[in-house]
């Protein structure tokens, strides 16, 4: 057999040559092998720094205390396609299981898994299960949120067109809210009352995303498919028919068991009878009634030519004056005095009898506004007018023959619970959530994260002055270091 002739490795060329390609290959794994190791370290200690003109993969401190909060497993999914990720989103997951060991998220493409819609349907979960989707799951609490695209876009109204535009994203606001919610020990159930004519799901969309963003389990149903305990919360959203005696029963135990009520109405409720119901709800406001609510008949309208008692372009748009009680104190202490209430039913003004039950008001219409029938052919003011301030918003705490306290709390208004112009309006939020916190006894955790601008802002006339000094101090600085440099040599 022929040896083979390795002489040729004694050529200093080829030899010297082996070895440097050989550690150039050394070289190149080492700094893949760290390039790696550091991109790792990097998605896991989110070491990576946030040069986006809208920080949008940061979080602020309210998301660095609720994440502090977590002491359970939770597990984020991302429904994304490979190859069609949202970077900025998973960016920002990033961040969040950098903060918490017991945060973890996973790419899991809908394609692939599609039990994921299955498994995550239904319920109070915030939104159908669909590519681009983010799920958060707390296996401890077997409760989760998902998130869909339109979940993360804030909207606002073009002042020109009147049309919604994009205007914010809200990635920060929704995975925070969606975390703190799955994790929460015990969440209050918000039932809806249906059957009766009352705002339906569709018209009250704004009033469930703002309670669920606070935490709250919100639920449509009748009042027979209610599974309802003593720490329930049950919203009438101005009912047009009267309840059955089964359903008045079952509403007045819940209530004599410590049960909570908010009555929301509007000036068209046939309380008192209509052509359409002529006998009324004696039911219904024999319910009411328990809590010292009588609503009276009319609309409240603001008086021609009156100033602050109304917007200054409709005058069924009142201004509300808020009034010292539980519910108002901690925005009348921020300094609120006022929201706006649209088409409003006074309320009968209680005395100030201690006994139960306890009444306080809440809100109250100007001097300068009168009662007026639903059904006038004007309206122009008649000289036997009733006239104002009028009661819009009630507190009531009832004690029961067991001892319980049974709150409930009355509104003059529907809108000012469910109108997109009310829900634009941050105060009339924060008033909406602390009418339920009071009504279910629950201290919510303020999330007023505020949302990342959707897109840069444009140049103003105060931002030309930076450019103006790059544009014309650059070129300076290149033709004073070709003088310094040229000067000396110019007689070489």
């Amino acid at each position: 057999m022929k040896k083979i002739d390795l002489r040729f490795w004694r050529n200093p060329r080829l030899r010297y040559g082996s070895v440097s390609t050989l550690l150039l290959c050394l070289a190149l794994a080492a700094l893949v092998a760290l390039n790696a190791l550091f991109t790792t370290l990097e998605n896991r200690n989110s070491w990576r720094v946030d040069c986006s003109f809208n920080s949008l993969t940061t979080y602020s401190d309210q998301t660095a205390e609720v994440l502090a909060q977590v002491s359970q497993p939770v597990v984020i999914y991302a429904l994304f396609e490979h190859g069609q990720e949202d970077l900025q989103l998973f960016a920002l997951l990033d961040r969040y299981c950098a903060a918490s060991d017991h945060i973890t998220w996973e790419q899991t493409p809908l394609s692939l898994n599609p039990s994921m819609a299955t498994r995550f349907a239904g319920g109070s979960s915030g939104g159908e299960v669909s590519t681009d989707c983010i799920v958060v799951y707390c296996p401890g609490t077997d409760r989760f949120r998902v998130l869909t695209p339109v979940s993360f876009i804030g909207l606002s109204v073009d002042a020109l067109t009147g049309q919604y535009e994009i205007s914010s994203i809200t990635y920060e606001k929704e995975l925070t809210a969606a975390i703190s919610y799955v994790t929460q020990e015990k969440i209050p159930v918000v039932w809806m009352v249906q059957g009766h004519g009352e705002v339906n799901a569709d018209a009250a969309a704004s009033l469930t995303e703002l309670l669920m963003d606070n935490h709250y389990d919100v639920r449509f149903a009748t009042l027979a498919n209610m599974t309802l305990n003593p720490g329930d919360l049950v919203v009438f959203l101005a009912p047009q028919s009267d309840l059955t005696a089964t359903e008045q029963e079952k509403l007045m135990a819940f209530a004599e068991a410590g049960g909570s009520l908010l009555f929301a109405m509007t000036p068209y409720d046939p309380l008192n009878g209509s052509t359409t119901l002529p006998g009324g709800m004696p039911r219904y406001r024999e319910v009411m009634r328990l809590y010292g609510v009588i609503p009276l008949d009319g609309m409240v309208w603001a008086s021609s030519g009156s100033s602050g008692a109304y917007d200054g372009k409709y005058r069924y748009n009142l201004i509300a004056t808020l009034e010292a009680s539980d519910v108002t104190f901690s925005q009348m202490l921020g300094g609120l005095l006022q929201l706006p209430m649209s088409q409003a039913r006074a309320l009968q003004d209680p005395d100030d009898s201690l006994t139960s039950p306890i009444l306080t008001r809440m809100l109250s219409s100007a001097t300068a506004t009168y009662l007026l029938p639903v059904n006038a052919t004007s309206i122009a003011q008649p000289a036997d007018a009733q006239t104002g301030p009028f009661l819009l918003g009630l507190q009531s705490v009832r004690i029961t023959a067991t001892g319980e306290a049974s709150r409930a709390v009355a509104l003059g208004a529907t809108s000012i619970l469910t109108s997109e112009e009310a829900h634009s309006n941050a105060d009339n939020r924060e008033f909406i959530v602390r009418i339920v916190d009071y009504l279910v006894d629950n201290e919510s955790e303020d999330l007023s994260i505020a949302p990342k601008v959707a897109f840069r802002p444009m140049l103003s006339a105060d931002a030309l002055s930076l450019g103006s000094i790059m544009l014309v101090g650059l070129p300076l600085v290149v033709l004073a270091a070709a003088l310094i440099i040229l000067v000396p040599r110019r007689y070489l």
